[in-house]
């Protein structure tokens, strides 16, 4: 069975489809899957201070990160070049030192 969307207005997840809308219960709130699909291509990627990123940009780390699962930690002003854009959590997919990370963009600064 299809995952059905979550309601773009309040979140609720019990929504049901309805001939033509999709609809959620809690809210009343009725909307098309056409229009959510128009909002998930417009997905804009900021930075920690509000710039835009795009894939191929160069960060900086704006603060000391503590990778999980191991002793390393990547320093405050560590650069990240040519970083790819992802839907997730950790938004940012990129290679410091050769090794690759996936990081939140609220954590960095574009370069």
């Amino acid at each position: 069975m299809d995952q059905m969307p979550k309601c773009p207005k309040c979140n609720g997840e019990y929504v049901y489809h309805d001939s033509v809308n999709f609809v959620c219960p809690d809210c009343s709130y009725e909307w098309s899957g056409e229009d959510v699909a128009e909002e998930e291509e417009t997905k804009v990627w900021k930075d920690s201070n509000g710039n835009v990123l795009q894939d191929g940009d160069d960060v900086i780390l704006v603060k000391d990160l503590k990778v999980k699962g191991s002793s390393i930690v990547l320093k405050k002003g560590t650069k990240a070049k040519n970083i790819r854009l992802v839907d997730g959590d950790h938004d940012v997919d990129c290679k410091i030192d050769g090794q690759p990370f996936s990081l939140k963009s609220e954590f960095l600064k574009k370069a």
